[in-house]
């Protein structure tokens, strides 16, 4: 590795090190928005410990801690659902018969609250079971909020998940007409469902207890995402299954036998349950070993991997069972995405646990496939099935990782909050110099750091007690140990090494979140009796060698890049898509079950990269209909002749009514519009509950506040985040959305005179761009920063970023789920006291070129395409093929409706649309960008007057317009 390249991996390694930095102090239950937390401490007020303790206070554990010892009665306590006694913001419906069976049922809504009245006889610890049906709605997990006598018992209670059942929508995997397997499009099977209220991060393997003392109490369910109907909810004592010896004896004083001779094999593939759709068959063509094989044909033979990953996910298979008697259960496996930690699954059959063994089964790392028998090698476990159908399911667990994730977490939040008591006493960039005396500022610093190097020390060897080795995972531990231990020994260096210590923290909490995905591929399973002797698991070196050699020369002839089969008869258009093969796939199913049935127009869609259609539109290669292109690409084609004007093909106007107006305007000129809109795309504002709780703020809504926030988060080494546009790796730099923010809100415009005269001279432009550049002059905001980073560790707790950081959110950050919300933007007030807020977007759209052969047939799949029922399947199958990272930011006002957001967070998004404003493009407007963030330079780096830099740019921006215009013949 050279130098350069070397110095940039280390940059790199570093900037992902820090931002897995642990949180900042959070209060036991975070304030809704607009509500001000009262009599909290700062961050720099309070000690570590209190910290710690306050982040604990809401926590499983500390729940169970005060009610420990309590009695667990056996009696049953069983609530109807039809028997609720009130409800708020919802109008619950009783239904008498749903899937089959008749009944007394209540259908709650995805908004709102119901509550149900019970008596408990004797007091104690109860877990409590729901029996739900999920009833059709944004094909996303149901999410409630559990109060009792209505109060949150723990945190958790707040994010309680209900599953959905997702199933292959055919039997038989289809193929193209190249002979590969096309990869089957998963649909949702609802039915009947009884679930133990548990941790859905999977930190807890027991469902969670709830204590009641004896007497009437209320419980109440919030709903937070999806409607569902609820049979009943019944309180009672769960039962932890047999240790295997015991089962064993049970198994000899019944008189059970071992089979002899079967063998009954069940294809990964062939799952017939999952609880997501992002379980769908995989492909594997690394090893000839893999069944079904194909040296050169793309193969669905496998399930899992690396989409297998989550606690809570589980996988079940039918297995037809010859006859009565034991077997041996066999998964031909492989896990080499961990390294030094092993994946755990728990086993269910017909969905009971076996015995307690089959909580915690591991699959250790290697990257070649192995037969994983269940049970020791010595003396694999027996089950008894009896003849007939049998359900085999195996669910992502963390098993005896998850007390050492506990463990680590905790340590990481107390070290965390002695972090950052140490920043408010040296800032961010200590005098190395200077003693600090930091162990006499801080008492307790010194024994903080050396508890919690011993916890880490702990967790270090006990992990290597279950894995059997040291790794990289241990290291990462021993690591931030030692420099705690050391930093105990030596006080007065801890402000030489406070940047390589927050780097130290950062990695374990990045360890955090790498063991806790526990990612497993399997091949098949094997059911067999104990005197069959099993396959090997992997070829022989010759079988691999001999596919290393035809899968090369395969290579050759083979086209893997080619989007499922291509129509070769009747009216056909060409369609160009310039996103990732996922997407493209997911396309072209529609496509072939939809859109050419419906039409008879056969579409050849093709994976292009967006940069080359302008040459290709030159050369006469270009397609009938280009996708997912720029903002900035319909009217720069348009004003070339290149792309065709579709405001007057029949039915356009039914078409835009799908849309707001904002969504339309980058792609209009003058009467002309020369796109429809795909994606539409406008910032909102993120902010961490607990942070803003504990500096005893609130959301702002308007400048003013903002203006009043920003010197309380400076105190505390904390900033706010504006929007900065990407200056790298763009053809194209946009207007700066936090200037267009502000000049949309003070009525101005980009542009006058129809496109001809830059609007920024103007005096409502001038005053937008100086209370712009205020930000970064007067209150000395960042200009290069990474927002998602520092988000996450609180250094930016407040930003203004566009929504689809949400996604990433959700995905990336769940070590702050329910400590985050986004809300709209920060407004001007008006002289009536309203609040004005708008926005500009960004987005992408579908564009026809001018060369389309078959005008009228490229006319029709833009409709269907940006029609709400394709928006939405497609949006829901990205979500379901991706998880939560590919919801798709759809233009189509109905469609995003119809995604899986939470109520709450659609509501935030709904208000916000509504203020959004469209950029609009004219001849020459590359220019606007550019300039503006010159402008914003110049005012910066040189203290140039805000007017003088602003008009010297405007004058740039003018000439290329008119240039622009004259080329194009424009009066």
């Amino acid at each position: 590795m050279s130098l350069s390249r070397r110095g940039l991996h280390r940059t790199l390694v570093m900037v992902m090190l820090v931002s897995m930095l642990a949180l900042p102090a959070a209060s036991a239950e975070p304030p809704a928005a607009g509500i001000e937390a009262q009599g909290t401490e700062t961050q720099g007020e309070a000690g570590s410990s209190q910290v710690a303790q306050q982040l604990t206070e809401g926590s499983y554990d500390s729940y169970l801690q005060q009610y420990q010892g309590e009695a667990q009665p056996r009696e049953e306590i069983i609530i109807k659902g039809a028997d609720y006694i009130d409800a708020e913001g919802m109008t619950p419906k009783l239904l008498t018969g749903l899937g089959g069976e008749t009944g007394r049922y209540v259908k709650t809504e995805e908004s709102g609250s119901v509550q149900w009245q019970l008596d408990v006889p004797e007091s104690g610890l109860y877990h409590i079971s729901v029996r739900y049906f999920p009833v059709e709605g944004k094909s996303s997990d149901i999410e409630r909020e559990l109060r009792i006598d209505g109060k949150l018992p723990f945190d958790s209670a707040r994010n309680l998940t209900f599953g959905r059942i997702w199933v292959n929508e055919s039997d038989e995997i289809r193929k193209d007409n190249r002979g590969n397997d096309l990869r089957p499009r998963q649909v949702e099977s609802p039915s009947w469902q009884e679930t133990l209220l548990r941790d859905t991060e999977g930190y807890y393997e027991e469902p969670y207890q709830f204590y009641f003392p004896a007497g009437r109490h209320t419980l109440t369910m919030i709903s937070g995402r999806e409607p569902m109907v609820i049979d009943y909810i019944k309180l009672h004592s769960y039962e932890p299954p047999a240790v295997y010896a015991e089962v064993k004896q049970s198994y000899e004083a019944q008189g059970y036998k071992a089979t002899s001779g079967h063998t009954v094999k069940i294809q990964g593939e062939d799952a017939a349950y999952k609880s997501s759709p992002t379980l769908y068959p995989i492909t594997d063509r690394s090893s000839p070993s893999t069944e079904p094989y194909d040296v050169s044909k793309i193969r669905m033979n496998t399930i899992g991997g690396n989409n297998w990953r989550v606690p809570g996910q589980w996988i079940a298979w039918e297995v037809a069972v010859p006859e009565d008697g034991l077997y041996h259960i066999t998964v031909k496996g492989r896990q080499e995405l961990l390294r030094g930690i092993y994946s755990t699954r728990s086993l269910r059959i017909d969905g009971e646990i076996p015995f307690k063994e089959m909580l915690q089964i591991p699959f250790y790392y290697d990257s070649d496939w192995q037969m994983n028998k269940l049970g020791n090698p010595e003396e694999p476990y027996l089950f008894y099935l009896s003849k007939g159908k049998h359900e085999l399911q195996l669910e992502v667990s963390l098993g005896a990782i998850a007390p050492l994730l506990r463990q680590v977490e905790a340590s990481v939040l107390e070290i965390n909050a002695m972090y950052r008591k140490i920043l408010m006493i040296t800032g961010n960039v200590p005098d190395p110099y200077r003693d600090y005396k930091l162990d006499e500022q801080i008492p307790d610093m010194v024994s903080v750091f050396r508890e919690q190097s011993n916890i880490l020390y702990s967790v270090s060897e006990e992990l290597v007690r279950l894995t059997g080795e040291k790794s990289d995972k241990t290291a990462t531990l021993n690591k931030a140990a030692y420099q705690l231990a050391d930093m105990a020994d030596k006080p007065e260096t801890v402000q030489k090494r406070l940047s390589q210590f927050k780097i130290n923290v950062g990695s374990v909490g990045s360890w955090i979140l790498e063991v806790r995905e526990q990612p497993l591929e399997i091949d098949y399973l094997l059911l067999t009796s104990p005197d069959v002797k099993l396959p090997k698991a992997d070829s022989s070196v010759f079988r691999k060698i001999g596919h290393e050699v035809s899968s090369f020369t395969h290579s050759f002839f083979e086209d893997y890049n080619t989007i499922g089969n291509t129509s070769e008869n009747g009216e056909t258009i060409d369609v160009w898509i310039g996103t990732g093969r996922d997407q493209a796939q997911v396309l072209k199913a529609m496509i072939d079950d939809t859109f050419t049935p419906l039409t008879g127009i056969g579409v050849n869609l093709k994976l292009v990269n967006p940069d080359v259609l302008l040459r290709a539109s030159l050369a006469g290669e270009g397609p009938d209909v280009a996708m997912q292109v720029g903002n900035d690409m319909p009217v720069n084609f348009g004003m070339r002749q290149a792309a065709e004007d579709l405001s007057g093909y029949p039915g356009y106007a039914e078409v835009v009514k799908q849309f707001r107006d904002s969504a339309l305007v980058p792609y209009r000129y003058g009467d002309q519009v020369f796109a429809l809109p795909e994606q539409q795309i406008f910032n909102m504002l993120f902010y961490r509950k607990d942070i803003l709780q504990e500096l005893n703020l609130q959301p702002p809504q308007t400048w003013d506040d903002v203006y009043a926030m920003i010197p309380v988060l400076q105190k505390h080494r904390m900033d706010m985040a504006l929007p900065l546009a990407q200056t790298t790796g763009v053809p194209v730099l946009e207007v700066n959305r936090a200037y267009a923010m502000l000049l949309y809100q003070m009525g101005g415009s980009f542009y006058l005179q129809d496109g001809a005269k830059s609007g920024l001279d103007t005096e409502t432009g001038l005053a937008a761009f100086k209370n712009w550049t205020n930000f970064y002059t007067s209150y000395k905001l960042p200009l290069i920063f990474d927002f998602p980073m520092r988000f996450r560790t609180g250094e930016m707790p407040v930003g203004i970023q566009d929504y689809t950081f949400y996604n990433y959110l959700t995905v990336s950050a769940p070590e702050i789920k329910g400590l985050w919300e986004f809300v709209p933007v920060p407004g001007t007030k008006q002289p009536d006291g309203s609040i004005r807020r708008d926005v500009a977007s960004g987005g992408t759209a579908a564009l026809m070129l001018k060369q389309a052969k078959n005008k009228n047939a490229a006319w029709e799949f833009m409709k269907w395409w940006v029609g709400k029922d394709s928006q939405v399947r497609f949006g829901r199958e990205m979500e379901g093929l991706m998880g939560a990272a590919a919801r798709y930011p759809t233009a189509n006002v109905e469609a995003l409706q119809e995604l899986p957001w939470p109520t709450r967070d659609y509501k935030s998004l709904e208000e916000q649309w509504q203020w959004v404003q469209g950029v609009p493009e004219v001849p020459g407007g590359y220019f606007t960008g550019r300039h503006l963030d010159n402008a914003l330079r110049e005012v910066i780096n040189n203290g140039t007057n805000t007017a003088d830099a602003l008009y010297d740019y405007v004058q740039e921006i003018d000439y290329e317009i008119a240039q622009k215009r004259a080329e194009f013949h424009l009066e």
